[in-house]
């Protein structure tokens, strides 16, 4: 597969941006993971907080490009990750 990968956003030839939608998921449960082996003990407002900071910050970037506007794509999305 022909990907070009750009500011951190992986484009291929159909610009359906699946294989971004994937590694983004799998960044920010990665981020989730370290918050949960190194921070056992923690408040709601310190969890919000490390959330805020590092899960939803890779959710969030660039999504006014990769966002998924078609039903297959929010279907694949979804369906890949349960």
């Amino acid at each position: 597969m022909n990907v070009i990968k750009d500011l951190g956003v992986n484009f291929d030839p159909d610009l359906s941006f699946v294989l971004h939608c994937q590694e983004k998921i799998n960044k920010a449960y990665a981020m989730l993971g370290i918050i949960r082996r190194n921070f056992m003990y923690l408040s709601e407002e310190a969890f919000v907080l490390l959330y805020k900071a590092y899960v939803r910050s890779q959710l969030e970037y660039a999504n006014s490009v990769w966002n998924p506007y078609r039903m297959g794509l929010i279907r694949e999305s979804t369906n890949e990750n349960h």
